[in-house]
């Protein structure tokens, strides 16, 4: 039997039960709602120019596209740019290190898989690595260019593996004792 600390592994027929599609996407619908605060906070700290899109597209809208706010865009567009970048970035950096962090501690879990019941692990069942974890949290970004099929995959493969997972070679497991999931969904 595989053990994790304290926490035994689920077993159905002596075979790990793998976290399946919707118990994974329910995770991912939570870390994406905790993660919105810090992430709109550093867009926000970064000085994000909304106010900029919100003018231009109101300017447009009612006409009022003068040869001067042309020009004026034109001298602010570096700046805006720039600030675009760093907020992208910043945001990245920060979902990066969210799931990096919390899926190589000893809690094996962002907030989003605890509140499922779900752990990471290696193909043995053990913990991973900060490495690790950032090779998986990379490999997401594969699975959305090939329009989220990655993700889907957890739906079909034998392991519930996702695209990231076969890459990063982990598996998403159910946890047998606490956490308890806060919600019941199929496999």
């Amino acid at each position: 039997m595989f053990l994790l600390g304290d926490e035994a592994l689920v077993r159905m027929d002596n075979i790990l039960k793998y976290a399946g599609f919707w118990r994974r996407f329910m995770a991912s619908v939570i870390d994406g709602f905790v993660l919105m605060i810090p992430s709109y906070a550093v867009v926000f700290l970064i000085g994000f120019p909304f106010n900029f899109f919100m003018d231009t597209f109101e300017k447009i809208e009612s006409g009022a596209v003068s040869p001067e706010y042309v020009e004026e865009l034109r001298n602010n567009m570096p700046e805006t740019i720039t600030r675009i970048t760093l907020a992208i970035l910043a945001v990245q950096v920060i979902w990066w290190l969210y799931f990096a962090i919390m899926e190589s501690s000893t809690l094996q879990a962002t907030l989003g898989k605890m509140a499922m019941g779900s752990i990471v692990t290696d193909l043995d069942g053990r913990g991973i690595s900060f490495l690790r974890a950032t090779g998986r949290h990379f490999g997401k970004f594969l699975s959305h260019l090939i329009f989220q099929v990655g993700f889907i995959m957890a739906g079909f493969t034998e392991k519930k593996q996702a695209l990231h997972d076969m890459l990063a070679g982990c598996l998403v497991i159910q946890c047998a004792t606490e956490p308890k999931a806060l919600f019941e969904m199929p496999d």
